[in-house]
């Protein structure tokens, strides 16, 4: 199986798709920005133990049923796009308090603890349609039709795994690197606003999306 495997045009693709900015990257940096790099290293995490439940679920061909159905789609895209849309709001909630965000080396009880940031991440990726429409369109094309397409869909989803963490945990790492800076609270407030409407835009846009 790995010794067919198109290793270089995957790699590129997948890397190109994970830089690219998005909601994840977004959700990861607001995390960090609050909490620490470790909030964002698990808001990561979440993200990106979502690809292999998309990518089980493109093996196992149930993506098609949900794809085939309309009520199914728009109901699951519009729950993906609510969470969207709630955790901007709750960002530009906080935009308006007179306060800069505050850090510290240990779970934030009242503002983003360990176990939150994880199911934030991987929330939003599970209920975000659009990475099932990716997966079924992409890759059947690595797929070699010899061997199980479960087994390679999920060896695919771990590539994509250890490249969307290691790209989204640096960014976390240089977010937490600017605490002195989002101690203002001004700056705080700039960049609570900013995310807050990237993310109820994120989640406006997924909802308004038509099927293809």
């Amino acid at each position: 199986m790995i010794e067919n495997f198109q290793w270089m045009p995957f790699l590129l693709a997948i890397t190109v798709l994970t830089m690219s900015p998005g909601v994840d990257s977004i959700l990861v940096m607001r995390n960090a920005a609050i909490g620490n790099w470790r909030t964002g290293f698990l808001t990561s995490l979440g993200i990106c133990s979502g690809l292999f439940a998309h990518a089980t679920l493109s093996a196992l061909g149930l993506s098609v049923i949900l794809l085939s159905s309309a009520t199914l789609f728009t109901a699951f895209k519009l729950l993906g796009a609510a969470y969207l849309i709630y955790l901007g709001i709750m960002a530009l909630r906080s935009a308006y308090k007179p306060t800069g965000m505050t850090f510290s080396d240990q779970p934030l009880a009242k503002q983003l603890n360990y176990w939150s940031s994880f199911r934030q991440g991987l929330f939003s990726n599970v209920f975000n349609p659009k990475p099932i429409i990716f997966y079924m369109a992409f890759l059947p094309q690595f797929i070699d039709p010899n061997y199980s397409p479960l087994a390679q869909s999920l060896f695919m989803a771990a590539l994509h795994f250890m490249i969307a963490m290691v790209w989204q945990t640096l960014l976390a790492i240089m977010v937490s690197q600017a605490r002195i800076l989002l101690a203002r609270p001004r700056v705080a407030q700039v960049f609570d606003s900013v995310t807050g409407l990237l993310l109820v835009g994120f989640g406006i846009k997924l909802a308004l999306s038509q099927r293809t």
